[in-house]
């Protein structure tokens, strides 16, 4: 359960408002806006004191004493949306994500933990946890229960103690996802006792589970699993409701499986769409170039969706799945005021912003920037306090890494003679290294089918921060490294000698500390220039964060070494430097 919101002051003072004993600090007046639980469409006055709403309905207050009163007339006002799923380290960062996620009516995410576990203490991320709940804006939590690849010391960061701390926060609505539910088939205990742990603290289990069989569904809902994501048709959205599941619905930078999903939702004439929610689980900065949720309800409208079915999914639903609807998700009395200013309801992305009382957008501009909280204190810049030597550079695996599509990998036999340094350009084939941010470890082999023209790249960006190295050839490659070494963190484009891009990712290695406009400029000149140099596949920076994912099939390389995920072990293992 929540922590109560407002001190017995403010109760007071909201009481004051609906006696006439003072005014509403902002009044929305003659405002045709959305009610959640009648599903209609309404006609009245909205009180808003402080970041509550202290009366919705037909009258006006008595008192206007230093009230804003704001004409409502012609427009329509929907709860702000809710995003349930949200990885806000993919390059950009929680608050400059949020900055961006709010000039288009998001004004609620639920995060990610991840970057925590790996780059933090648990007390330094508590206070800023604590600290971003002074901003208006609303940021809740997961608590992350694996590490989605193997590491060497997964076990040090993901336990039961871990659980228990993050557990106890009220800010903390789920546990998951559960990238690692293989272990459950397993038979892992201590995975299902933290699954009955975590359900213990009243949070809700978010699945990962794609392609999953019926009866898989059904094993995983009895080990305590709520909700899933990973629906990729109507067959799979239709199967897990009818195992009880709440789905949410993904339209994402790699999985854009919206709009046929809703299309068939649409076709088959459903009228039950209160276990339905939206999300853009974790998309990468350019993707979100024309939105977040807004633009999830706008594929929705286009789809047929009726527009209160479109505008439930994206708040109300997700506010009541979570037990938030006493908070969230509604323009009724008693909520945070959290409202959005629509021209009409089949334009979702709007005019003007309501975040906890505050105005961050009013007619078209934004008036108030979250970017002034700074995470510097929080996020360190990577230091890398060692060097690469030709040693680092021995390529004598029978094997490789075969990309199939962005994300999923396979082996292959390597025919080339790997070790001069120097690759023929043209083909597909480029070396591939991980190396420990620490500099203790290394993983060398050939990656297939990345690009065909590159001569040196690195990135600090992965799932675990250590450091990727690609290419051609390992003098630009190590060019490439030290350029991110000297940058504090990021991701290098080297041709021969010359560094033709690189972008600055100086909040440990992995998120930019720059806006989202400035980031999506970045994003693409790096991904131009990788194409450019033969990448052929369609998320350049998704195929980084997953070329470690153990979730997905076929082979990866992690901490420990080569991995083949189907026979669960390593195949090499990692050389220590």
């Amino acid at each position: 359960m929540l922590e109560p919101t407002w001190k017995l002051q403010d109760l007071h003072q909201q009481a004051d408002v609906l006696d006439g004993k003072k005014g509403p600090s902002i009044l929305l007046m003659n405002a045709r806006y959305l009610h959640s639980t009648l599903k209609q469409w309404l006609q009245g006055n909205i009180w808003i004191e402080g970041e509550r709403i202290v009366y919705a309905g037909p009258d006006m207050p008595k008192n206007l004493e230093g009230t804003e009163v704001v004409e409502m007339s012609g427009k329509t006002l929907v709860p702000g949306y809710i995003e349930p799923h949200v990885h806000p380290f993919q390059l950009y960062n929680a608050v400059t994500f949020a900055d961006f996620a709010a000039q288009t009516g998001t004004t609620t995410m639920l995060c990610d933990n991840l970057t925590f576990y790996l780059n933090m203490k648990n007390d330094t991320a508590f206070h800023l946890l604590d600290e971003l709940k002074k901003l208006p804006f609303t940021f809740y939590w997961w608590v992350r229960l694996d590490s989605q690849t193997q590491m060497i010391r997964e076990h040090n960061l993901f336990s039961g103690h871990a659980l228990k701390e993050w557990g106890k926060r009220p800010d903390v609505l789920m546990a998951g996802e559960l990238t690692s539910w293989l272990r459950l088939v397993d038979g892992d205990d201590q995975l299902l006792y933290w699954l009955q742990l975590a359900s213990t603290y009243g949070k809700k289990i978010e699945g990962h589970l794609p392609g999953a069989s019926e009866k898989t569904l059904a094993k995983m809902k009895l080990f305590g699993i709520d909700g899933d994501h990973e629906s990729m048709t109507f067959d799979e959205v239709k199967r897990r409701l009818l195992h009880g599941y709440d789905v949410t619905l993904r339209y994402s930078s790699i999985r854009p499986d919206l709009p046929d999903i809703l299309r068939d939702i649409v076709a088959e004439q459903w009228t039950a769409y209160d276990h339905l929610m939206l999300t853009t689980d974790g998309s990468m900065p350019h993707f979100h170039v024309d939105g977040l949720m807004d633009k999830c309800i706008r594929v929705a409208l286009e789809a047929g969706v009726p527009p209160i079915e479109a505008y439930q999914m994206a708040s109300y639903n997700t506010a009541r799945y979570y037990n938030l609807d006493k908070y969230q998700g509604f323009i009724a009395t008693g909520r945070l005021a959290n409202i959005n200013v629509l021209e009409d309801e089949f334009h979702p992305t709007p005019v003007s912003v309501l975040s906890k009382g505050q105005w961050l957008k009013r007619d078209n501009k934004q008036v108030r920037s979250l970017n002034d909280f700074s995470l510097n204190d929080y996020h360190q810049p990577l230091t890398l306090d060692f060097d690469l030597t030709e040693d680092d550079f021995q390529f004598s695996m029978p094997f490789g890494i075969e990309m199939v599509n962005d994300v999923i990998t396979k082996p292959y036999s390597i025919n080339l003679h790997v070790n001069e340094g120097d690759l023929e350009k043209g083909h597909d084939e480029c070396f591939l290294v991980l190396v420990d941010r620490y500099g203790k470890w290394r993983v060398n082999t050939m990656l297939k089918g990345f690009a065909t023209h590159l001569d040196g790249f690195a990135s600090s960006y992965s799932i675990t921060g250590d450091i990727i190295l690609i290419g051609k050839n390992t003098t630009s490659m190590m060019r490439a490294f030290r350029e991110v070494r000297t940058m504090q963190g990021g991701i290098v484009v080297v041709e021969g000698n010359e560094v033709i891009e690189k972008m600055e990712l100086k909040l440990d290695g992995i998120m930019s500390d720059k806006s989202m406009d400035d980031l999506i400029v970045e994003e693409a000149r790096i991904v131009n220039a990788v194409k450019e140099r033969g990448y052929k596949h369609g998320d350049l920076i998704y195929t980084l964060l997953f070329l470690q994912a153990t979730h997905l099939p076929y082979i990866r390389i992690t901490q420990r070494g080569i991995f083949d995920v189907m026979k669960k072990q390593v195949l090499f293992p990692s050389v220590m430097r």
